[in-house]
């Protein structure tokens, strides 16, 4: 993966201060909820996820006017060196319309097309995690915890994660999950991205998803694998582009959930 400086990383962490103060005043207010036309039957957008990617977005071309971006409310704007941006400030925007937690701002930076730096921030909570150069930590009132995923050798012990695959799968995929579902000792469902920040903390085990983005995975993939565990499409291939996403805390559940998978 490659090394990021403390300049950069510095950078990032502005990113997320600047996206949680646009963030916090909307949430659990009467805000206007608007409807993006697309697959689902309903994908909510409010002021929050769009204002806090417009100040980012404004925050990057003042300071790095070189580096690209990608955001899931306004698309991709082409930069001039190696660097990209991958930006979605409310991941979970169904939660935060509902008043739950389980939501965050992800901001990752892309390096030669490689996710170098992942923020998952959660500015509520005040909690930021954050992947880079090959560790993760949980960053709260200033003080900064090493993150690390729990051993799990088996399936059968394993507390397993999906946000809902009632919507978000197809037939075949689910019929999949299914087949994992049943060896799993546990399951629980809803979460979106903070289910990710659960898996690094130790908490949970394996989590499935499918019809994600670049937008969705790119922040997550440095804190999955900074904190010790395994992130990759349901095949093995690499997660960044979304489409289907399989996290493990232990290769070891990984590779038993990934011939389920198949």
């Amino acid at each position: 993966m490659p090394a990021i400086d403390a300049d950069l990383i510095a950078f990032a962490n502005r990113l997320a201060d600047t996206a949680g103060g646009v963030i916090r005043p909307f949430f659990r207010s009467r805000i206007d909820i608007a409807h993006k036309e697309g697959v689902h039957a309903f994908d909510p957008v409010t002021e929050a996820d769009r204002g806090a990617e417009r100040a980012i977005r404004e925050l990057i071309a003042r300071e790095r006017p070189d580096d690209a971006i990608l955001g899931e409310e306004f698309g991709e704007t082409p930069g001039r060196n190696n660097y990209r941006w991958v930006l979605d400030p409310v991941d979970g925007t169904r939660a935060f319309i509902t008043g739950r937690h389980e939501w965050g701002s992800l901001i990752a930076l892309e390096k030669d097309g490689v996710a170098a730096l992942g923020i998952l921030d959660q500015p509520v909570l005040g909690e930021r995690f954050i992947g880079v150069n090959g560790e993760a930590q949980l960053v709260q009132a200033g003080r900064s915890t090493p993150l690390k995923t729990r051993a799990c050798a088996s399936l059968q012990d394993a507390i397993l994660c999906a946000t809902d695959p009632s919507a978000y799968f197809a037939p075949d995929q689910m019929a999949a999950f299914a087949r994992v579902q049943a060896k799993a000792r546990m399951t629980r469902y809803g979460g979106d991205c903070y289910l990710f920040a659960a898996l690094a903390l130790g908490f949970v085990d394996v989590i499935i998803e499918a019809n994600f983005h670049a937008w969705d995975a790119a922040a997550l993939i440095p804190i999955v694998e900074g904190a010790g565990g395994v992130m990759t499409s349901w095949d093995g291939g690499s997660a960044a582009p979304g489409k289907t996403i399989l996290a493990a805390g232990d290769a070891r559940v990984h590779a038993e959930v990934m011939k389920l998978l198949a």
